[in-house]
C-alpha cells in the first residue's frame, strides 16, 4: 500500500479485506490530513461516490420487495409529470433502465454539476436533455438518471432518498459513521480531507457538495460501516440471521444487464456487464461484482467475488486516484493464489500510450462531467490574438437553456468571464465571434461560439459540453443583455 501511495502520489488510503465472513485487514495508510501530519484509520470517513450508486439500487429491491415498485413498470405510472426529451423513453423508460444506464442519454454532467438546483428541478430538467441513442440501444453510465431513481424512490415511501437509505440499509447494518454530505462528514471527529495533485505537489482542494444528485454519488463512508456492507452484499441481503432484501431481489442486482464498456477490458477482464448498481465482471476466471467511485478528491472502489467469498474495499483521498484499483485488484490475487498482475507497470504503460492492448484506464472519475482531454475539434496551438469583431459588450448578458439554466458572461478587469453553476471560465477571443474557454477545474478549454439575428446582434451562445460521440452542442438563448 505505502508503495502504491508512493508510486502514485496519494495522500491517504483505507483498506478492508473480508475472506469468508472473517475481516482479515482493516487499516489505514498515509494522511487523512497531510498539513496536520493525522493518519487514516479505520473510522476515517471519505466521500465514496459513484460506490453510493449500488445503495440506491438495493433501495430500489426493497421496494420491490414490499411490491410499492416493480422494475419494468414505467416510471410515469409512479411520477406523473415525469418526462423526458425522447416521447418514447417518457411513456417506457423504467427504473431498471436508469439503474442499468440504458436511457439514450448522454452524461449531461453540467446539468448538475455544482448547481443550486434541487433534485426535483433536476429531474424537472430531463425534458430538455437531448439523447445521443435510442433508448435501450446501448449502456451510457449516467448520474442523472440514479439520481431521478432516487427521487422515485423517496416519493413513492413519501419521504427522501436519504431517510430510505438511512432507515433500511445504514441503521440495520450499523453503518452508525455514514453520512450524506460533505457537510455532514465535516462535523464529524475524524475524515479525510480532499487532495489533487499538480506540478507533482498534493494540494489541498474544496470539498464538492453533490446533495442534489445524491443517490448518484453523495455518500461518505469509512472501513468499519463498508465492511458491513460488503458482507451484507456477500451474505445475498442477509444481516445478523435476518433477511433485509429478499435473495431474488439481490440476485436481480448482481445479475448482468447490460454489456459495458470497461476501464481495465483486457486479458483479466475480458467482458464487462452492468448489473443494478454493480460492474459484473470475471477478473481471471473468477466472478467480481464491483463498483468504483470519484468525486473531487476522493476515489474509491468496492469489490467482491460471491464464489470465493471475497471482499475488499478501498478509499482513498487524492483525485482521481487508480491506488484503490492496483491495490484491490492485487489483494484479489493473492488471495486467489495466483501470481499477482504488476498493474501498476500495466496502467503506466496504459496511460502513457506505450502499451499494444486494447485497453483503457478510468484515471479520471466516473463522476467528472469531462474526460481531461482536449475534444478533437480544438486546436492545440495557442490561439492568435484577435481584436474582437466587435464591443466586448455585446457578448455580455445572460444566457438560458431550459435544461442547463442560466449561464452569464460578465466583464471582468482581465476581460470576459463565463460563469455556470458559480463556476468562473475565463474566454480568450478567437476571432469570428468564438473564444476558448479556460474549464479551469478539469484542464479542459472549449469553444464557445456566440450566434446572430437578422440583425447581427447576438442572440445565443453554442457549447460543446458533451463529448460522447453523436452529441451536439448546448445551444444558451440569450435572455438578458447587462
Amino acid at each position: 500500500m505505502e508503495e502504491q501511495l508512493q508510486q502514485w502520489k496519494g495522500v491517504g488510503l483505507a483498506v478492508a479485506v473480508i475472506y469468508k465472513d472473517e475481516v482479515i485487514l482493516q487499516k489505514g495508510y498515509g494522511y487523512r490530513d497531510l498539513e496536520s501530519k493525522l493518519e487514516v484509520t479505520p473510522h476515517t470517513l471519505f466521500a465514496i461516490g459513484s460506490s453510493t450508486k449500488a445503495f440506491t439500487a438495493s433501495t430500489a429491491a426493497l421496494l420491490v420487495d414490499q411490491d410499492m415498485l416493480t422494475w419494468d413498470t414505467p416510471v410515469r405510472t409512479y411520477l406523473n409529470d415525469f418526462k423526458m426529451f425522447d416521447p418514447v423513453a417518457t411513456e417506457r423508460l423504467t427504473i431498471r433502465d436508469m439503474l442499468c444506464h440504458r436511457s439514450g442519454l448522454p452524461r449531461h454532467e453540467m446539468v448538475w454539476y455544482n448547481s443550486s438546483r434541487c433534485r426535483e428541478e433536476l429531474v424537472n430538467a430531463l425534458q430538455y436533455l437531448e439523447p445521443n441513442e435510442d433508448f435501450r440501444n446501448k449502456w451510457q453510465y449516467q448520474n442523472l438518471m440514479y439520481m431521478a431513481a432516487g427521487y422515485l424512490v423517496g416519493q413513492l415511501k413519501g419521504t427522501s432518498w436519504e431517510n430510505v437509505v438511512q432507515e433500511s440499509m445504514f441503521n440495520p447494518l450499523g453503518m452508525n459513521s455514514s453520512v450524506f454530505s460533505v457537510d455532514e462528514m465535516q462535523l464529524q471527529p475524524d475524515f479525510a480531507l480532499p487532495y489533487m495533485e499538480k506540478d507533482g505537489q498534493n494540494i489541498r482542494i474544496p470539498f464538492r457538495k453533490i446533495d442534489a444528485v445524491g443517490p448518484a454519488g453523495s455518500i461518505n463512508s469509512n472501513l468499519v460501516d463498508m465492511i458491513a456492507w460488503v458482507q451484507f452484499q456477500l451474505k445475498q441481503g442477509q444481516h445478523d440471521g435476518k433477511q433485509l432484501i429478499s435473495k431474488e431481489q439481490m440476485a436481480t442486482l448482481h445479475r448482468p444487464q447490460m454489456p459495458c464498456d470497461s476501464p481495465f477490458q483486457g486479458t483479466e477482464l475480458p467482458v464487462s456487464t452492468y448489473g443494478l448498481g454493480w460492474f459484473i465482471e470475471p477478473y481471471r476466471g473468477h466472478a467480481m461484482i464491483h463498483h468504483g467511485g470519484a468525486i473531487d478528491g476522493f476515489a474509491s472502489q468496492v469489490a467482491f467475488l460471491p464464489e470465493e467469498q471475497i471482499g475488499v474495499v478501498v478509499l482513498s483521498n487524492t483525485n482521481g486516484s487508480i491506488v484503490p484499483y492496483t491495490t484491490a485488484f492485487n489483494i484479489i490475487d493473492r488471495l486467489l493464489g495466483l501470481e499477482p498482475v504488476d498493474w501498476s507497470s500495466k496502467l503506466t504503460k496504459l496511460m502513457t500510450g506505450e502499451s499494444t492492448e486494447s485497453e483503457e484506464v478510468a484515471a479520471t472519475s466516473l463522476e467528472n462531467p469531462t474526460t481531461p482531454e482536449t475534444p478533437a475539434e480544438e486546436k492545440t496551438e495557442e490561439p492568435q490574438v484577435h481584436p474582437h469583431d466587435r464591443p466586448a459588450t455585446a457578448y455580455v448578458g445572460t444566457f438560458t437553456h431550459p435544461g442547463y439554466g442560466e449561464l452569464t458572461i460578465q466583464q471582468t478587469n482581465e476581460g470576459l468571464q463565463a460563469i455556470l453553476n458559480e463556476i468562473e471560465m475565463p474566454m480568450e477571443y478567437t476571432g469570428k465571434d468564438t473564444f476558448a474557454v479556460e474549464f479551469v477545474l478539469f484542464g479542459l478549454k472549449l469553444t464557445f461560439t456566440f450566434k446572430t439575428d437578422d440583425h447581427d446582434s447576438i442572440n445565443a451562445l453554442s457549447i460543446p459540453f458533451l463529448l460522447e460521440p453523436g452529441t451536439t452542442p448546448i445551444e444558451f438563448k440569450k435572455s438578458s443583455s447587462v
